[in-house]
């Protein structure tokens, strides 16, 4: 495996090699690092390349826009992931049984699919100025559908799921990490040491080690198969399509630049109600 895995720095995904072991996976999609078909493709191509190296042992995700890890899907893309996402579903699945570690390092907003990619991962480390995390589609008539649900109530447990999602609100790192959604909140100038050195750490140990305690882990706490959430993902696309939810995108994508950057910075308090 080349020490890029991406063809051009523009890419939306690219992938660093860090060392021996360590590679870095970089979300650079902007304005809002939106989950698109391209994202997809490019991503996919990534895991595909990171399954045939056996010297990998730790890859780290994070976001080169400042703002944003992913803002969410792009509902008015939805299509062109074909119906039921399958390649999104089997993405994740090979993720979470991969031989090696993945973490997440977060800066910026993960809400809707961005959370639950940032929950997919193994390990998770946030900036406790800068993380924001939301599952947000209460907000708009639609519920988490590819894995969010699921995933939260297997952190954070029954009651807690139950707050963030059906709230939408957004969550700072402090109330992430207390809830067991992070594994740590840490000082934002701290963020890239800590995550570095975890990753360094786990670079230098022995590869069938590593791969057998997440093999085992994943015999104790089952990682939900793409079975498992066809059902949810189905539920989400009926809510979905109805009428008032489509009008209320349709006016969204007419509002200008400025006024798509600012609700998306806030989002969590704009789709409630005002104080």
């Amino acid at each position: 495996m080349s020490n890029t895995a991406t063809a051009s720095t523009h890419a939306p995904v690219r992938a660093e090699q860090q060392g021996p072991g360590y590679w870095r996976v970089t979300f650079d999609n902007p304005p809002l690092n939106l989950y698109e078909p391209e994202v997809e493709s490019a991503l996919a191509k990534i895991v595909d390349q990171l399954e045939t190296d056996p010297d990998v042992k730790v890859v780290v995700f994070d976001s080169a826009v400042p703002d944003f890890f992913m803002a969410h899907l792009n509902l008015g893309r939805v299509a062109e992931f074909g119906e039921g996402m399958p390649a999104w579903f089997d993405m994740i699945g090979r993720l979470g049984n991969a031989r090696f570690i993945t973490v997440g390092s977060l800066r910026g907003r993960a809400r809707g699919i961005g959370n639950e990619f940032l929950t997919t991962l193994d390990v998770r480390f946030a900036s406790r100025e800068r993380a924001v995390l939301s599952q947000l589609e209460i907000g708009t008539g639609i519920i988490p559908g590819c894995g969010g649900i699921q995933r939260l109530v297997q952190l954070t447990g029954r009651s807690r799921a139950l707050e963030i999602i059906t709230s939408g609100e957004d969550y700072d790192a402090d109330t992430a990490a207390l809830y067991g959604w992070v594994n740590r909140a840490v000082p934002d100038a701290e963020l890239d040491a800590v995550v570095d050195r975890f990753a360094w750490r786990i670079a230098s140990f022995d590869t069938d080690a590593l791969r057998a305690v997440k093999e085992i882990i994943n015999e104790e706490a089952p990682l939900h198969s793409p079975d498992d959430l066809a059902a949810t993902h189905q539920r989400f696309a009926g809510l979905l399509a109805r009428d008032f939810v489509q009008q209320r995108l349709q006016l969204s994508a007419k509002a200008s630049p400025e006024v798509i950057y600012d609700l998306e910075l806030n989002m969590g308090e704009r789709l409630g109600p005002r104080d």
